[in-house]
C-alpha cells in the first residue's frame, strides 16, 4: 500500500500537509532526515507511515513514559501493532514485547533512550528486522538547550551500529545553534533537512507587564471558562500556592512539579490528559509528552528562560488547530532572578554567555512594539508579515522615534571593533572611563559619551531590539561580541526610522477584542457536546485519553456536517477505516438523537 492510501485508509486524512509527503517518501526510500516542524504539524505521521511501508519495526526513541503510552494507545486504536518498552512494564510484560519485536509482529516500538543504549537492547536490535529509527524531541541532544538530556548524546551509536537503517530526528524547537548541535551529535551530516514554518497561526500571543499577577491571571482565566489550560510558574512553591488559590476560587486546578512524588505527578498528568476543563499549574517539569490536543491556553506567570522554551511551552496550546492563546506576565524582578540564576550557576563561561544572549532575545520579544508573531518567527530565521492577531497588532502600543539613538548604538559597535558585548558598548556611549575602556583606548573614540540622552536600562533595551530586528548579531564564538549585519545599512544611511515602545502602562484588553472560536451553525454546538460526552464515556471505559478515540476537530466537523450515512461519515478527516468500523454506528446514533436545526 502506498503512502497516500495508508494516510486515507488507516489515519483517515484525505491529503498530506506541507512537507509531510516529501518526508515520508524520503524516509521510506531509505534516506536520513532532520525534521523541524511545529507542534501540531503532524510530525508523528512522518515516521509512522514509512514504518508501515518498510519491512520490519520502526524503533521510536521517546523521552517520556506518558507520551509512549498515549501514542501506542492511539496506534492500537488505528489497528497498528505497536508497543513500548519502559519501566512501567513488569519483567514478564517486557519479555513478551521483546519476543513480539524479534518475531516481527510489531510495526512500531517506542523505547526510552536509556533503555535503547543498554548493550542488551542494542544486541536485541541486531537480531530484529529494523524498518527505521525515529528520534523524537531531538532538541534534547543540545547541551545549551532548554530540555537537555545527557542520554541523548549516546544516540549516534545508531548510525555506527546500524548504518543501513534510515534515521529521522524530529523537533518542534530549534534555533540555528540547536540545529547545528543536532546534526553534529546525532551524526546527521548527510541527512536531508526539512524545515516547515514555525508559525502557529491559531495561537494568539499576549504579553503584559506584571502589576497584580493573581488579579491579572484570574481575569485571563475568566476568558476561558471550562477550558483546559496550563499555567507555568517559575518555582515549585509558587506552583503549590497558585494551584491552591485557584482551587479556592472555584477553578479546577492541579499542581505539578519535580518535587512531588512520582505517583502524584502521574495521577495529575493522567487526569489532565483524560478530563475536560482542568487547569494544570506547573513548572517546566510538565513539558514534553503533553499530547492533549484541546489545550486552549498556556499562561506564564513568570518569564521563561529563552525564546525556545517559550515557543515549546506555548506550543502545547491548540494542537488541534483551533483558536488558542499564549498569555504571559513579566516583570523586572523576573529578569533579575533569571540573570542571578545564570551568574551563580557552576556552568562554564561560554554557557553563561549563550544563556544571557538567549534571555536577552526573549526580553526583546517582550519589549517589541511590533508584531509578536513576526518577532518570534524571526528568531528562528523565518520572515513573515504582521499577523494581525497578537496584542501588539490588535492594540498597537505608543511609540517613540529612536532612530538617532539606534544609529549611535550601531556606530559605537562599529567604532569599538565589533568585538565587545552590550555592557562595554554602553559604557562607551555613556562616557564611562572604565579600566576596559582605557585599556582599549576607547575614551578617545568619536562615539565616546555621545549617548547621554538614555540611561543604561534604555540603552540595553534598544540594543536588544537591534538584535531582534537583525541589525546586530551576537558572535558566540568571539565571547558574545556584537557585530553589524547588512540589515543595519539602511538605518545608518538615514533611509529607515527606528521606533520603540513607550515605557507606559498598557490598558487591559477586553474579552471582546479576543478572537472567538468560529461560531458553529445553529444546533451544531449541542451535537458537539453530545459527541464529546459519548467520547468521554468510551475513553473512560477503555482507560485512554479522550483524544485517542477521536480529536475535537473531528467531532466538531461531524457536528457541523451532520453526516447521515457511513459514506458521508467516512469523508470526515480523522475517520479512518478502523475508526469507522469501531464507532460509525454509535456516532450516527448520537447524531440521530440530536434534533437538527430548523
Amino acid at each position: 500500500m502506498n503512502a497516500h492510501d495508508l494516510l486515507q485508509s488507516v489515519f483517515g486524512y484525505p491529503r498530506f500537509r506541507g512537507e509531510q509527503a516529501a518526508i515520508v517518501s524520503h524516509l521510506a526510500a531509505g534516506g536520513d532526515a532532520l525534521v523541524l516542524m511545529p507542534t501540531g504539524g503532524g510530525k508523528s505521521l512522518c515516521y509512522q507511515i514509512p514504518a508501515l511501508m518498510r519491512p520490519g519495526t520502526g524503533v521510536v526513541v521517546s523521552p517520556l513514559i506518558a507520551l509512549m503510552h498515549d501514542q501506542v494507545a492511539a496506534l492500537r486504536e488505528l489497528g497498528i501493532p505497536a508497543a513500548y518498552l519502559n519501566s512501567s512494564l513488569s519483567a514478564a510484560e517486557a519479555r513478551a514485547v521483546e519476543r513480539a519485536f524479534l518475531a516481527g509482529e510489531l510495526k512500531l516500538l517506542y523505547v526510552a533512550p536509556e533503555r535503547l543504549l543498554t548493550e542488551r537492547f542494542l544486541d536485541l536490535m541486531t537480531r530484529a528486522c529494523l524498518a527505521l529509527f525515529a528520534i523524537d524531541e531531538a532538541h534534547c541532544v543540545a547541551q545549551w538547550g532548554h530540555d537537555f538530556r545527557p542520554e541523548y548524546l549516546g544516540l549516534n551509536v545508531l548510525h555506527e551500529r546500524f548504518p543501513g537503517v534510515p534515521r529521522i530526528a524530529l523537533t518542534a524547537t530549534a534555533d540555528a545553534l540547536t540545529r547545528q548541535e543536532i546534526v553534529e551529535r546525532l551524526d546527521l551530516k548527510a541527512a536531508r533537512v526539512f524545515a516547515a514554518s514555525f508559525d502557529r497561526p491559531n495561537i494568539r500571543y499576549r504579553i503584559e507587564e506584571k502589576m497584580d499577577g493573581r488579579r491579572q491571571l484570574l481575569g485571563f482565566l475568566r476568558e476561558h471558562p471550562g477550558e483546559a489550560g496550563i499555567v507555568y510558574c517559575g518555582s515549585r512553591r509558587k506552583v503549590e500556592t497558585v494551584a491552591a488559590w485557584l482551587s479556592d476560587a472555584g477553578l479546577p486546578a492541579l499542581p505539578y512539579h519535580a518535587g512531588m512524588d512520582a505517583e502524584t505527578r502521574r495521577q495529575h498528568q493522567d487526569r489532565f490528559q483524560r478530563e475536560d476543563g482542568l487547569i494544570m499549574v506547573a513548572t517546566i517539569a510538565f513539558g514534553m509528552g503533553i499530547d492533549k490536543p484541546d489545550v486552549r491556553f498556556v499562561a506564564h506567570l513568570d518569564l521563561p528562560r529563552s525564546v525556545e522554551g517559550y515557543y515549546q511551552e506555548t506550543g502545547r496550546a491548540g494542537r488541534d488547530g483551533l483558536p488558542a492563546e499564549a498569555w504571559m506576565l513579566w516583570g523586572a524582578g523576573d529578569l533579575a532572578a533569571q540573570r542571578r540564576f545564570i551568574d551563580t550557576s557552576e556552568a562554564e563561561a561560554a554557557f553563561k554567555r549563550v544563556a544571557h544572549a538567549k534571555l536577552d532575545a526573549l526580553l526583546a520579544l517582550v519589549e517589541t512594539a511590533g508584531c509578536r508573531r513576526q518577532a518570534l518567527l524571526a528568531y528562528f530565521g523565518e520572515a513573515s508579515p504582521p499577523c494581525g492577531n497578537c496584542d501588539n497588532c490588535l492594540a498597537p502600543p505608543r511609540l517613540w522615534d529612536a532612530t538617532e539613538p539606534a544609529r549611535k548604538a550601531l556606530s559605537a559597535v562599529y567604532r569599538t571593533g565589533q568585538r565587545f558585548g552590550a555592557g562595554h558598548v554602553i559604557d562607551v556611549l555613556l562616557g564611562r572611563e572604565t579600566d576596559k575602556v582605557r585599556a582599549w583606548g576607547h575614551q578617545r573614540l568619536s562615539v565616546f559619551g555621545i549617548g547621554g540622552e538614555l540611561d543604561e536600562r534604555r540603552w540595553r533595551g534598544l540594543l536588544r531590539q537591534l538584535l531582534l530586528r537583525g541589525m546586530l548579531a551576537t558572535d558566540h564564538e568571539a565571547h558574545g561580541g556584537l557585530k553589524l549585519t547588512e540589515a543595519a545599512r539602511p538605518l545608518l544611511r538615514g533611509e529607515e526610522t527606528f521606533m520603540l515602545r513607550e515605557a507606559a502602562e498598557r490598558p487591559q484588553r477586553t474579552r471582546d477584542a479576543r478572537r472567538a472560536p468560529a461560531s458553529p451553525a445553529s444546533g451544531a454546538e449541542a451535537l458537539f457536546e453530545r459527541l464529546r460526552a459519548w467520547r468521554r464515556q468510551l475513553a473512560n471505559d477503555k482507560g485512554v485519553p479522550a483524544y485517542v478515540i477521536l480529536h475535537d476537530s473531528t467531532l466538531r466537523a461531524i457536528a457541523e456536517q451532520r453526516p447521515d450515512s457511513l459514506a458521508a461519515l467516512a469523508a470526515i478527516p480523522g475517520m479512518g477505516a478502523r475508526k469507522l468500523e469501531a464507532y460509525a454506528a454509535a456516532i450516527l446514533e448520537v447524531i440521530e438523537g440530536v434534533t437538527p436545526p430548523a
